[in-house]
């Protein structure tokens, strides 16, 4: 009693379309495409070489000083 059955295929099928709609299934399909794809690039550690020109452009941030300005005092002489 699973899904072996190509009659329970279609009617989960029909029961998705029915939730969801047929605007959203492409868009669900390429989210989850990407997303899949996105992890299985993390976890190989490989980046194209397009991303990795991207990121050798950037520029490095640099994290502001902490530390507030002293305001100048101004003594008449």
């Amino acid at each position: 009693m699973g899904l072996d059955n190509p009659l329970h295929i279609a009617f989960l099928l029909i029961m998705v379309l029915l939730v969801f709609g047929a605007k959203r299934l492409p868009e669900m399909g390429r989210s989850l495409g990407s997303g899949m794809r996105g992890f299985k690039d993390a976890l190989s550690g490989e980046q194209t070489p397009a991303e990795l020109a991207a990121a050798a452009a950037r520029p490095e941030t640099a994290v502001p000083s902490a530390l507030p300005t002293q305001a100048r005092e101004h003594t008449a002489a």
